[in-house]
């Protein structure tokens, strides 16, 4: 009871210098709670921002991947990291191996598949178009790319939900005047480029040629489609010279039913580590922890190979560059968010060391007499330790709470979503703060240590 009634006392005698203790202690825990919080959540947070750019996973026929390889012509390095198709990247021919397009929804059956926040199929290929309408008479054909996709379509999955996929959601920089096609109706869009070539207005109508091989195997024939131009977008890329429709439209001219011959995907992932770029280059090289730890973690690379275990022949690839940029960004994020952490604590326990080096000199005849009476070092430490604890705790529990409030602004401010406040932030914060305050004291433990009763009593 007599320790208690010295802390309380303590307080009233010293009420500025214990206030800018718990000041002191208050601010840094509001700094360090605030960045520890955005650190922890700082992930999902970019992953979810980053991804809006386009697909970080392109899935292609196995026989076009080996040929990628082979002589660098595909798009899992390049062009699908800002959402380009492969008929617009500048590619004259039309593919020659493909997927299903019925297996597209497969995607969605993985053990990540939550992660899984959109997708869309391409059949990539060329027609000769001519136009009809308010611009028919100015018109020039031309051999344009063609991207059949879907756009905004409904999936019904055997476990009886439904999710929406499409291009509409993955290209949201687009600038885009019109309305999107509706899947499965004979609508189409078009890129400024192509329209501007082409003379096309919204509403205009197109007619598309396209030579194919005659149903009876001998010579050609030509396919024609008819579609209406609800849209017209500008990308800021080399889609813009494409004119994009459904995907059944674009089989229907091609004579490729179910056919696609590329589906890009958007995930949230986990920056890559070096379990994962292990992984990435031969998964069979992992032991069965590693393996384990891998294939149940979000990695780009375990997503991927997810998506070549349900769909037959295909090759899925991660967009180097989106998932480089993705772990660069984060890291330096983390590294600056908790360098501002650090150097919180350092002033902290360098401002506490000056306020206790100075409370104690105020108070050491008070402390002598203590010593004086018969109270032992180890005592009057204590005491001095246990005020500024009080001082600190309350100091922290207000920072903590200011400290949350200021992570929810930086993360409405910068991602436009809340930050979700994980218990181990407060854990680890109250904890260094601890630490902190220990070794601010033990300047001021020395000093008690030092001291005299008999000098310091006499004047000396």
């Amino acid at each position: 009871m007599f320790f208690l009634n010295m802390i309380f006392r303590s307080f009233s005698r010293q009420f500025k210098r214990r206030l800018l203790i718990a000041v002191t202690v208050c601010l840094s825990a509001t700094v360090s709670v605030a960045m520890l919080g955005v650190v922890f959540d700082v992930g999902d947070k970019l992953n979810a921002e980053l991804s809006t750019y386009g697909s970080n996973i392109i899935v292609q026929p196995k026989s076009d991947a080996v040929v990628s390889d082979l002589y660098g012509t595909g798009d899992s390095n390049g062009s699908a990291a800002s959402g380009t198709s492969s008929a617009a990247s500048g590619t004259s021919s039309d593919p020659t191996s493909f997927l299903k397009e019925s297996d597209a929804k497969k995607i969605k059956t993985i053990f990540w598949a939550f992660n899984i926040t959109n997708f869309a199929p391409e059949l990539n290929i060329h027609a000769d178009a001519g136009c009809s309408g308010s611009t028919q008479g100015s018109c020039k054909a031309a051999n344009v790319p063609i991207v059949g996709t879907w756009f905004a379509k409904t999936l019904h999955m055997d476990s009886g939900e439904s999710t929406v996929v499409g291009v509409d959601g993955m290209r949201s920089w687009w600038k885009v005047s019109g309305t999107w096609p509706k899947d499965g109706g004979a609508q189409a869009m078009a890129g400024s480029a192509i329209a501007a070539k082409l003379g096309l207005k919204i509403g205009d109508s197109v007619t598309l040629d396209k030579t194919i091989a005659a149903s009876d195997g001998n010579g050609t024939e030509r396919n024609r489609v008819k579609v209406k131009i609800v849209g017209i977008f500008d990308s800021g890329d080399s889609d813009d010279n494409a004119i994009y429709m459904p995907s059944i439209m674009a089989q229907t001219l091609a004579n490729l039913p179910d056919s696609v011959d590329k589906i890009e995907v958007k995930a949230l992932t986990t920056p890559d580590n070096d379990l994962a770029r292990k992984a990435s280059k031969n998964p069979a090289a992992l032991t069965q922890d590693e393996w384990e730890t891998w294939y149940c973690t979000a990695y780009p690379s375990s997503i991927a190979y997810q998506i070549e275990e349900v769909l037959p022949g295909a090759v899925a690839k991660q967009v180097r560059q989106v998932a480089a940029l993705q772990g660069d960004v984060l890291n330096k994020t983390q590294a600056v968010m908790v360098l501002m952490t650090v150097l919180s604590l350092v002033a902290a326990a360098i401002a506490v060391a000056n306020l206790m080096a100075a409370s104690i000199g105020e108070r050491g005849s008070e402390l002598a007499l203590l010593k004086a009476i018969g109270a032992t070092d180890g005592a009057v430490s204590r005491l001095m330790l246990a005020e500024t604890a009080v001082v600190a705790l309350v100091g922290a529990i207000v920072g903590a709470l200011l400290g949350s409030g200021v992570a929810q602004i930086v993360g409405h401010v910068v991602f436009g979503s809340g930050i979700t406040m994980r218990p181990m932030v407060f854990v680890l914060v109250f904890v260094l703060l601890a630490v902190t305050i220990l070794v601010a004291s033990l300047s001021s433990i020395r000093a008690i240590l030092g001291l005299r009763p008999a000098e310091v009593l006499h004047g000396r």
